[in-house]
């Protein structure tokens, strides 16, 4: 189960990932925290003329979530129904609640969502990754109120990507900066002893690119996609990289290649 904040952080995030599992019969779920109303739209900002509004934005930016989803091969989509540029001001009880609901629901093995640092300090991204990781530990509590019998998730993993896969991004978009209370966060790439995971998804770049294709809404953020070689493509999406925050299953210091290592599948 993947938790994370916008449409298309599933596919740019982890699609290899999610693809390469769904393919091999895992059941995939998606839980998306808001449906990226505060975006662009084709590259034209919130009261430009161009612009459909906050409300539609939603609605076509869900459409291309569950059309994006069904490339991955992912199973189900769920949304907190959050507001876009505003999850760090959500309540965390709710939030975490919410989110420890649907783990005690759908009972996933592994969850993955962003790391700490929010990729490039987005407090979207920020804020998805502490209110998940408290929500593995409350979906475990059978103190915490709330439907479901309690479910202990077997691990955790943030999405932590080194300087190789940085640059090969940056290359392809732009430097990936947020400004955030006038302070301007960028993308720091986290050290290579660090990862403790390395999935191969190689062969699901395609797939990877078909699903970012489906969220049309933010074609001028990717146009210099379309013009990449395959090779870059591959550089992009053909190894996706973890740290495991927690598992009950196995540890150590060789670096897994699978995220299931010491679970039965």
């Amino acid at each position: 189960m993947a938790v994370l904040a916008h449409p298309d952080d599933e596919s740019l995030g982890v699609g290899g990932t999610l693809a390469k599992y769904a393919s091999e019969g895992v059941d995939v779920f998606l839980l998306t925290a808001t449906r990226g109303d505060g975006g662009r739209y084709r590259g034209h900002r919130a009261g430009e003329d161009a612009h459909p509004g906050a409300a539609a934005l939603a609605e076509i930016r869900e459409r291309e979530l569950r059309a994006a989803a069904q490339v991955l091969g992912i199973r189900e989509v769920a949304l907190l129904d959050y507001l876009d540029q505003q999850l760090d001001r959500a309540d965390p009880r709710q939030a975490v609640a919410a989110i420890a609901g649907h783990l005690r629901r759908i009972r996933p093995d592994i969850v993955l969502t962003f790391g700490p640092d929010g990729a490039y300090g987005h407090p979207d991204h920020v804020a998805i990754s502490q209110f998940t990781t408290a929500a593995t530990v409350a979906a475990a509590d059978p103190a915490l109120a709330g439907d479901g019998a309690p479910h202990a998730v077997r691990k955790l993993y943030y999405i932590a990507w080194p300087e190789a896969t940085w640059s090969a991004y940056q290359a392809a978009f732009r430097r990936l900066v947020s400004l955030v209370d006038d302070v301007e966060r960028q993308a720091v790439p986290w050290p290579e002893w660090a990862i403790t995971t390395a999935i191969d998804t190689r062969q699901f770049w395609p797939t990877v690119w078909q699903a970012i294709s489906c969220h049309e809404s933010q074609v001028a953020a990717y146009e210099k996609l379309r013009d990449l070689p395959a090779a870059h493509h591959e550089m992009l999406w053909g190894s996706q990289s973890f740290y495991r925050v927690f598992s009950t299953v196995n540890g150590g210091r060789a670096r897994e290649s699978d995220l299931f290592e010491g679970i039965e599948r």
